[in-house]
């Protein structure tokens, strides 16, 4: 797990976990050896002192996993709880330093009242699973000025709201206080930010100058609209306004208190939450000048190449150096290209392989119209991908998620051209539903051709199943349940966009190609990533490569090399994880060949959480041992 610090925080609060009993399972659960009841009920080898010793660990865990929880006010309410829902984090460097270290003496306490060796497989499991994340945030301490705070996918200044928005749920007129009262705790939050940005500036660390532009237009479209100005509602007027609504229409308030309670939002809006953000507007301003208006890897940042080597070790979990990285995707490239050229001959195209690329990014058959109408096509194609494709699931796996999945436009506030697809997690207990986000602002920037794969990687059998299942997960300690590894949920997106294709899905040879074009993007993301972190590619030069081994729109491009640029590492989690899971399938279909099931194989893979890959390697190896019986 990641150290709750700057722009890594953000993807961390949506990994976040709520307590439950370590008991009960599922068949399916149990098919996939991913329940400790099944452990305690027949696992071969498993002594009385192994299952007592498991069930003791598991309590354990989950007892620490609550104190854990309670360093978060914003990590509880994403799952749906209301502990502390008055309150916005402490983002100091001080409270990173009180967590890691919190970390590291749960390891210490938990070797010395537990004996690895006498626990159960799924017992290790779990105990090297908390030391592994433990040690990691105390590792992420080293480089924490070394994040940047703001960069293409977003900060604090686009993280604050949308938590508001869309997690701080109002069912009753406390709910609405509290919410009022944490646009003052995102006031001060908002200082901390600015605090932390001058002393990463300080120290040298900066983003190159477009991140800063980013920033501030995004900072700026907070406290645009009333009651900053006359044009219309702000994002958080027109939601506040909307919760204080719902309230007196159930007539849990009455008119004078949602009159009363809007005139308070009004006031923390004007007095606290502008003066903040405004600030951090200022500091962009001064010290914009100061950036790179040529943007540079971290090669070029004050100890860039260890910083860019953690990353990679972050992002993969595996041995893997810059070098490894790049020539890996290298040769991904080289085999999708091929694979392309071969729809390009199907499709009776006739130009080279190139200018099939310029055909697929410039003609018009391939998008939707920049309009409302043309957007919402979009949406109901998507969605109509993803009911024909969940009608197979059943085939191919064993443990189906019970979570909703929800097809939304981004928010204006933080929509970007070209902005990367995304989803967003629902709360375990199903009350906020899965949600895939679509950037729409410009759809030049959507071809498709690549739609298709996005809604499965995104959706199911991709990040909304994955997620989902992990959340719903009972047997395991708690924790696991909301254990966040990129290299496994991108990798499984990834390796679900060519399952899709083995389930009979992509028809069109078109659509078919979009897929490629996705393995492509995450192929190049190796070389891209590596090029300009470690190879002192130029922004221009990454874009180029874009250009020639893909048919990716221009906007999209610019849009996604600015991502690597600002987000050093995450981008080659993808293709390692997708090959690390190819990997151990022909590994468990070469040993057990006729005895190979492919739902069980996803169960297992799906069945206890993220892993980083080791783990997740020990943990199919054991389930191919199980199945030699």
């Amino acid at each position: 797990m990641k150290t709750f610090t700057t722009q890594s925080f953000v993807a961390v609060l949506t990994l976040a976990a709520l307590l439950a009993a370590c008991n009960n399972t599922d068949l399916a659960a149990e098919q996939a050896g991913a329940s400790v009841d099944k452990r305690l009920a027949g696992e071969a080898g498993m002594t009385a002192s192994a299952d007592s010793e498991t069930v003791r660990l598991n309590v354990w865990l989950n007892e620490r996993f609550e104190e854990q929880l309670q360093f978060s006010p914003m990590r509880l309410t994403t799952l749906g709880r209301k502990d502390l829902y008055d309150q916005i984090d402490d983002i100091s460097e001080q409270a990173a330093r009180d967590q890691a270290a919190w970390g590291m003496n749960t390891i210490e306490q938990m070797k010395a009242q537990f004996d690895r060796n006498s626990l159960s497989t799924a017992g290790k499991e779990s105990f090297d699973l908390w030391v592994f994340q433990a040690e990691k945030a105390a590792k992420d301490l080293e480089f924490m000025r070394q994040d940047y705070l703001f960069g293409e996918l977003g900060g604090w200044e686009d993280w604050f709201p949308r938590f508001l928005i869309s997690y701080h749920r109002v069912d009753d007129e406390a709910d609405m206080r509290a919410y009022i009262d944490r646009i003052g705790g995102v006031s001060r939050a908002m200082d901390q930010v600015v605090e932390l940005a001058t002393a990463k500036a300080a120290d040298g660390i900066r983003p190159p100058r477009f991140a800063y532009a980013t920033a501030m237009q995004r900072a700026q479209n907070v406290i645009t609209g009333r009651p900053f100005d006359d044009s219309p509602d702000s994002p958080l007027l027109a939601d506040a306004k909307n919760k204080i609504e719902a309230l007196a229409t159930a007539e849990l308030i009455d008119e004078d208190t949602a009159s009363g309670l809007l005139a308070e939002v009004t006031t923390a809006l004007t007095k606290q939450l502008q003066p903040a953000y405004s600030s951090f507007v200022d500091w962009l301003e001064s010290d914009m000048p100061n950036a790179d208006e040529q943007a540079r890897g971290v090669w070029a940042l004050p100890n860039g190449k260890a910083f860019y080597d953690h990353q990679l070790a972050t992002y993969t979990t595996l041995p893997m150096t810059a070098d490894d990285v790049h020539q890996l995707g290298m040769s991904e490239v080289q085999r999708i290209l091929a694979e392309m050229d071969d729809i390009r001959a199907d499709v009776g195209f006739e130009g080279d392989l190139k200018e099939f690329f310029e055909f697929i990014r410039t003609d018009s058959q391939f998008y939707y119209p920049n309009t409302d109408a043309g957007r919402e096509a979009y949406l109901a194609d998507t969605r109509a991908f993803l009911a024909e494709i969940e009608q197979k699931l059943p085939e191919y796996f064993g443990t189906l998620p019970k979570a909703k999945l929800e097809v939304k436009r981004v928010e204006s506030f933080r929509e970007v051209d070209g902005g990367a697809q995304h989803y967003s997690r629902g709360t375990p207990d199903g009350s906020r539903p899965g949600v895939y986000y679509v950037h729409m602002s410009d759809m030049s920037a959507y071809s498709k051709t690549d739609m298709e794969t996005t809604a499965y990687h995104e959706g199911s059998p991709g990040h909304h199943m994955q997620i989902s299942i992990a959340q719903e997960l009972t047997g395991v300690p708690t924790f696991r349940t909301q254990a966040g590894f990129s290299v496994y949920s991108e990798g499984w997106g990834l390796y679900s966009e060519k399952l899709s294709k083995e389930m009979g899905q992509f028809k069109d040879p078109y659509r078919d190609f979009g897929r490629l074009t996705a393995e492509m993007w995450r192929a190049i993301r190796l070389v891209v990533d590596t090029g300009l972190h470690a190879k002192g590619w130029t922004q221009e030069q990454a874009e180029q490569f874009f250009f020639d081994h893909s048919a990716i729109p221009e906007s999209a491009v610019i849009s996604e090399v600015r991502r690597y640029i600002t987000t050093p590492g995450q981008a080659t989690s993808y293709k390692v994880g997708m090959l690390k899971i190819e990997e151990l399938r022909r590994h468990a279909e070469t040993i057990l060949g006729d005895q190979f099931d492919i739902r069980g194989f996803h169960d297992v893979v799906l069945g206890g959480g993220a892993l980083p890959m080791p783990l997740l390697e020990t943990r199919v190896n054991n389930w191919i041992a199980d199945q030699q019986g």
